[in-house]
């Protein structure tokens, strides 16, 4: 080990890499799940909705149980209204998708608000950059495997695990900042 890097930092940035990545396999697990009317699909489901929970434990000893709450609470929202938008696609519903694709847009706005106010090392719109590319990237991976492009979607999901990295190393730089850990 690198002794050169405090534990807690370690350890942090670990949970913090771990979460983001569990995050985007189990959200590909479930539109895989969807698109191909897997019958895993609702154990699949209860596994992804655990991931705000485990996000939520990471950041309760900093922020508070009301904030960590706060925080589950909007990323749960986020990963069931992609399940919707999924779902809409497959149907050919161009409708439902459309107030789906608002909703999930409107969420991933939330959530860049809300961690820039809990943080004063987390910008609002470097959030709302980074949430918007991981949607728009989830969404054409997902339009990738409806239209049976597995080598498309494959290169896709390699770009959202480098956008999760993004994403997990801001969080992180924003906790030891504002901790001084």
């Amino acid at each position: 080990m690198n002794d050169c890097v405090p534990q807690k930092q370690r350890k942090l940035q670990d949970n913090l890499n771990l979460r983001w990545l569990e995050h985007i396999y189990w959200t590909r697990f479930v539109v895989q799940d969807i698109v191909f009317s897997n019958p895993n699909t609702d154990a699949d489901v209860q596994r992804l909705l655990r991931n705000p929970v485990d996000f939520a434990n990471i950041l309760r000893p900093f922020y508070g149980n009301a904030i960590a709450m706060r925080f589950k609470d909007l990323f749960t929202r986020h990963l069931t209204i992609a399940a919707e938008l999924v779902k809409a696609e497959k149907a050919g519903d161009n409708a439902k998708a459309d107030l789906e694709r608002k909703k999930w847009y409107q969420n991933a706005t939330e959530i860049a608000e809300f961690l820039s106010k809990i943080n004063p090392f987390w910008n609002r719109a470097k959030w709302q950059e980074m949430l918007f590319t991981h949607l728009r990237l989830t969404e054409t991976e997902a339009g990738q495997l409806l239209a049976d492009k597995y080598a498309a979607s494959i290169a896709t999901f390699e770009a959202i695990q480098t956008e999760a990295f993004m994403m997990s190393d801001y969080m992180f730089e924003g906790i030891v900042r504002q901790f001084k850990l």
